[in-house]
């Protein structure tokens, strides 16, 4: 599960570089007005990619069922919280406001966030 976590934390990561670079290059031509949303995005996926590295390499130390729920919720917080705002974002440049009910999954994304830290924090308290 590991090696999972720690590919997904490297490919998300240099993912984040590109569409960083794209954020603040092409976007910022194409719709100045959607950038703060996608800069969002981007930063909290480079967050949480480097989260992913860190749960697969203490995965290994401390290789507990709570490690690697957070790497799982780690992931699938950066799909929803960052993937949402992606599309937000891409549905602003092109004229069209908003996400009708899939907006939703952005919060879900946050709380998903917030789950795979407190997994985190809590595979190392309970490992022996």
């Amino acid at each position: 599960m590991h090696r999972l976590f720690l590919l997904s934390g490297t490919v998300l990561s240099g993912l984040g570089v590109i569409l960083g670079a794209f954020g603040a290059h092409k976007l910022k031509e194409m719709a100045p007005d959607s950038v703060p949303t996608f800069q969002t995005g981007v930063q909290y996926q480079m967050y949480h990619a480097i989260a992913l590295i860190f749960v697969a390499i203490l995965f290994e130390k401390y290789p507990v069922k709570l490690m690697s729920w957070a790497g799982a919720a780690f992931l699938i917080g950066i799909l929803l919280f960052s993937g949402s705002l992606y599309v937000l974002a891409a549905l602003k440049a092109t004229g069209k406001v908003g996400l009708g009910g899939l907006g939703i999954l952005t919060p879900i994304g946050g709380l998903f966030f917030i789950a795979g830290w407190v997994f985190f924090a809590l595979s190392i308290l309970n490992n022996k």
